[in-house]
């Protein structure tokens, strides 16, 4: 496979030069300074590209061209706002980019309780807590009902909690779920943001009636209306699976299995429209066989995100080695290896190493951390060979 990296513009703390030097061959990345629903015009596309280039890497994906609410939810802008992504894919299409990563998930992107979670070697790691996930929906966001869709063992749980949890980890659930994990990659809500509980009340509230079939719906549509652009241009679609992938906060999440892999491939059968196998938000979910999910959808497969995770009893997750856990990345590689060679592959959420901190490095980004996951899959990729 095609090894790539996700870099965040020249902004970012890591250079490309620095990626050159460890293997890297593709970049991953998007023009995040450009507003959601705005035209990407093609100068700047261009522009970013040569840039990319220059330092003897290609821009191998775009991740990613995000799809605004309003088209996920059937808003009033709708249109308008399809029409510009249509522009936009266009002109990605015309500067030799043909791969594109986007998600369907309403309001927030991944969702995780820990962003420093300690490991016995000293590291840190992603982590989601589902009791103090529970905690956070019902007695800091205090969403109507948000207490029924929980067993009464998650209750107990959460009640226990509250006797013992302080104002600064409440501050931080909420920095963690709503703002450290979304602002960085065109998210709703940004840092510094005054009120990010009320903000986010408001977002979750246009999502008021809109379930798992009309949001299916709504991305059949959008699906429908893209896909001539992007036969025209040879543009691969590819759907990013939800993260976690089971239903939360009371919004409907449509790609979280099997059964919804199937439904989105067929609901618009072409075969731009494909999906982004992201082998660490499938495994997230103990309903899914992840070998087996890649070996059904292998020709739908046009971007692959390589991590692990290990699922606990209680439904809590933690983000895993990339050669352990419930991921199977060393069956994914040989699967996908030997399907096509020139996949392109991205190491996602490495570990934060030592040397890492302090470096400002977005959430899931280290630079050490990714670049120890890069070098067990590239061992596992010659083994395979």
């Amino acid at each position: 496979m095609k090894k790539t990296w996700r870099w965040f513009g020249r902004n970012d703390n890591i250079s490309l030069s620095m990626l050159k030097e460890i293997g890297v061959e593709g970049i991953v990345t998007a023009l995040h300074e450009i507003p959601n629903g705005e035209v990407w015009p093609l100068d700047r596309i261009n522009e970013l590209k040569g840039y990319i280039e220059a330092a003897g890497l290609e821009w191998s994906v775009v991740e990613s061209l995000p799809v605004c609410e309003a088209i996920k939810y059937g808003g009033a802008e709708r249109e308008r706002l399809i029409d510009n992504y249509i522009v936009s894919l266009a002109n990605v299409g015309k500067a030799g980019v043909t791969t594109v990563c986007y998600n369907f998930m309403p309001v927030i992107d991944w969702i995780r309780t820990d962003i420093d979670y300690k490991l016995a070697d000293g590291s840190s790691t992603l982590f989601f807590d589902k009791t103090r996930f529970a905690y956070f929906d019902c007695y800091i966001l205090k969403r109507k009902d948000a207490e029924k869709e929980y067993s009464a063992e998650e209750r107990m749980r959460m009640a226990d909690l509250d006797k013992t949890i302080t104002k600064e980890e409440k501050e931080g659930l909420i920095d963690t779920i709503i703002v450290k994990t979304q602002g960085f990659i065109n998210g709703n809500i940004k840092e510094g943001e005054a009120n990010p509980i009320a903000l986010f009340k408001n977002l979750l509230a246009l999502y008021d009636g809109i379930d798992r079939h009309a949001l299916r719906e709504n991305l059949r549509y959008f699906l429908s209306r893209i896909m001539p652009v992007c036969n025209e241009y040879g543009i691969k679609m590819c759907i990013h699976p939800d993260d976690p992938p089971f239903q939360m906060l009371g919004l409907p999440r449509i790609v979280t299995s099997e059964e919804d892999i199937d439904w989105l491939l067929n609901a618009v059968d072409d075969p731009h429209n494909g999906l982004t196998f992201c082998a660490g938000s499938l495994s997230s979910g103990a309903h899914n066989n992840v070998p087996q999910l890649a070996a059904r959808f292998l020709k739908r497969i046009h971007f692959v995100h390589l991590r692990s995770t290990e699922v606990l009893p209680d439904g809590s997750f933690i983000e895993a080695d990339h050669l352990e856990g419930r991921g199977k990345l060393t069956e994914l590689v040989a699967l996908f290896e030997k399907a096509d060679p020139s996949l392109p592959m991205r190491v996602d959420h490495g570990r934060l190493m030592a040397a890492d901190r302090e470096k400002g490095y977005n959430p899931g980004y280290s630079f050490l951390g990714r670049k120890y996951a890069l070098a067990q899959i590239s061992e596992v990729m010659t083994a395979v060979h």
